[in-house]
């Protein structure tokens, strides 16, 4: 109950805040908003001076540290970009460990906490989440969060660890695992730790948002604080060029190097199966569509691209855990509506709960990043901007 009731109420948010809601209870709640935006905008502005200006200091851990992050709140398609550097990193002799917060993974219940709180019993200091340690996968979506499991699940070799305090995360991938590169997922906002390279992607489809920060938008920051990015990926791109959302970003960023890239869907494989099929296999099929995530007209406007019909399709709100019955209720309508398959993401595959019975087959679509601007391999570009000091020398 109360996890339908946060959801709700996330929804409710969402259709505020991109205005979607009319009346008088949704512009009162957006004058509000946009009042809290200007107090986050400046909580944020003092935070990021306080850095520049080493009042607060980040900490340096000794080794090559890789922020890959964004400016909004998700649907940037941040995943496939953290997996393709991490690929190649650790196939360039690095021994990787990607550092997660792990977003709505399961944490310590409160009962436990407050227990402690009562009883002024000082909580020991827990060690970070091992999601992988680069030869076993320990630790389930539910436990780990569904991008560290789907790293872990598509990079055998790359440790992944989960915690909030990602100093704390690193200190131990160096120390017991032995890692010598570090990547932020999400990192363009944590400042604690020092990077060495920060990596922001800017989606082509959605670049600023409204131009609010939180709560009235979905920019974690000021546009203007793009500056710091020594690298940008302009995703979902279209290949034509970008030229005005490169014309913005210059207004803000006038160093950082810029490449567009896309997401591209290479195959289809089974969420209760092994099946793997090609995309072609879509072609004059009848689909229902399931997701949980950011942005779902992108994944399903895929599907339709690749020659299916979607005849029935369920959203449901970003990282949403699904439960047995929800999968069950979404079969049996997309069988009662004549669908011959059920797609979904692989973000969502990894969240689907153990079935006995599938009278539907249910695959998920895989995606990869494609480089398109520039004549480098994505493999060259990562040599180059990874392997290289600021002053041109190995990294």
């Amino acid at each position: 109950m109360a996890k339908q009731q946060s959801e709700r109420m996330e929804i409710f948010f969402m259709a505020v805040i991109t205005d979607r809601l009319k009346g008088v209870v949704p512009s009162l709640l957006r004058f509000v908003l946009k009042n809290l935006s200007r107090l986050y905008r400046w909580i944020m502005s003092v935070r990021l001076w306080a850095y520049e200006k080493r009042i607060l200091r980040p900490k340096i851990l000794g080794c090559q540290v890789i922020s890959i992050g964004n400016l909004t709140v998700g649907g940037t398609g941040k995943t496939p970009v953290v997996e393709v550097f991490a690929r190649a990193l650790q196939q360039n002799g690095r021994r990787v460990a990607i550092l997660s917060r792990g977003y709505k993974s399961v944490s310590q219940p409160s009962s436990e906490r407050w227990k402690r709180f009562l009883t002024f019993n000082t909580p020991q200091v827990v060690p970070p989440r091992v999601v992988s340690d680069g030869h076993r996968i320990l630790l389930d979506s539910g436990q780990g969060g569904d991008e560290p499991y789907m790293l872990a699940t598509n990079l055998p070799d790359v440790c992944v660890i989960v915690d909030k305090d990602r100093v704390k995360g690193g200190r131990y991938a160096i120390q017991k695992l032995g890692c010598d590169t570090l990547i932020l997922d999400d990192g363009f906002q944590y400042l604690r730790l020092q990077h060495r390279l920060d990596i922001v992607l800017v989606d082509r489809n959605n670049p600023f948002d409204n131009g609010y920060v939180l709560p009235r938008g979905l920019l974690r920051e000021s546009q203007r604080h793009l500056r710091r990015a020594s690298f940008i990926f302009i995703t979902k791109s279209h290949g034509d060029g970008s030229p005005e959302l490169r014309k913005e970003i210059r207004k803000y960023n006038d160093h950082a190097e810029i490449a567009e890239c896309r997401h591209t869907p290479t195959h289809l494989r089974g969420v209760y199966s092994t099946d793997r099929q090609p995309l072609d296999f879509l072609q004059g099929k009848t689909l229902a569509a399931i997701s949980g995530i950011a942005a779902p007209r992108g994944f399903e406007d895929s599907l339709e691209r690749l020659g299916g019909t979607i005849v029935f399709r369920r959203r449901f709100p970003d990282h949403h855990r699904y439960e047995a019955q929800e999968i069950i209720d979404t079969i049996n309508d997309a069988k009662a509506r004549g669908a011959e398959l059920i797609v979904t993401t692989e973000k969502d595959a990894v969240r689907f709960p153990h079935l006995s019975r599938i009278d539907v087959p249910v695959y998920f679509l895989r995606i990869e990043i494609q480089l398109l601007s520039g004549a480098e391999s994505f493999q060259e570009l990562i040599a180059r901007i990874c392997f290289k000091a600021q002053d041109g020398s190995p990294a």
